[in-house]
Parts: C-alpha cells; sequence; structure tokens
C-alpha cells in the first residue's frame, strides 16, 4: 500500500502558548494538555494535529535545533508496516532525497525515520510496530 498523510506535527517552544492559539482557532483540544510534552487531536475526516515539545523532539534527534525561520511544522506520513517504512525510506534515498534519521524502532512503540524534502522540511514515515 501507498504511505498515506496522517498527520501533522508541531514543534512548541511553548506548549500552553502553542494550544491557546489552536484552541482560538476553534480546535477542541483539553485544559489539562498545557503541561503535556505530547498533545494530539482528531481533526474532521480523520487527520491529525499534534504538537511536541522541543526536548521531546531532541530525545530521539539530539541534534536538532530551533529553527530561526519559523520552521517548526513536519508532514507525517503513516505505512502499514515497520517493513514498509525501511522500504520507503531506502527508495526515497535511492531517488536522490536526503535521509536525516534512518529507520529505528521508537520508545513509543513506531517503527519511525525522517527524510527531508526538496526545500528541506523534515517528513516522517512511521508504522505501528508490528
Amino acid at each position: 500500500m501507498t504511505p498515506r498523510l496522517d498527520m501533522i506535527g508541531i514543534v512548541a517552544s511553548d506548549m500552553a502558548a502553542s494550544l491557546a492559539f489552536y484552541r482560538s482557532l476553534g480546535l477542541d483540544i483539553p485544559a489539562d494538555a498545557d503541561s503535556a510534552p505530547h498533545v494530539e487531536v482528531t481533526l474532521p475526516g480523520g487527520m491529525r494535529l499534534a504538537w511536541d515539545t522541543e526536548e521531546v523532539v531532541r530525545s530521539f534527534d539530539p541534534g536538532w535545533t530551533a529553527p530561526s525561520n519559523g520552521d517548526r511544522i513536519g508532514l507525517n506520513f503513516l505505512c502499514d508496516s515497520p517493513a514498509e517504512v525501511d522500504a520507503v525510506y531506502d527508495a526515497l534515498l535511492a531517488a536522490g532525497h536526503r535521509g536525516h534519521l534512518k529507520p529505528w524502532d521508537a520508545t513509543w512503540g513506531q517503527r519511525y525515520a525522517v527524510v527531508l524534502d526538496p526545500d528541506g522540511c523534515g517528513v516522517s514515515l512511521f508504522a505501528n510496530a508490528a
């Protein structure tokens, strides 16, 4: 199967401020989420929007630094299996795209990898662990 866009991720320097902003746009985000390191909401149609603190991102990408140009949104593509994460990652590299984080088994129970789009934006590939 083809990977499908499943979640848009935002790296928040101030989780409470970010969530307040998106609440003001009508998103139903629980008030007790303000101090969480990771927050997700499901949008109409099933797409998910997620926020991670900078600390969460650095926990799996220690070299990550906050961008100075506001580029804190990442596209996340759901794959059908951990093997598909590896295969899609390899195919993208073979096509000349740059990898950022090779596939790994994340502590949160997913196979995960990050490639860079032509403009250098991170695009995550993930699948739930088998």
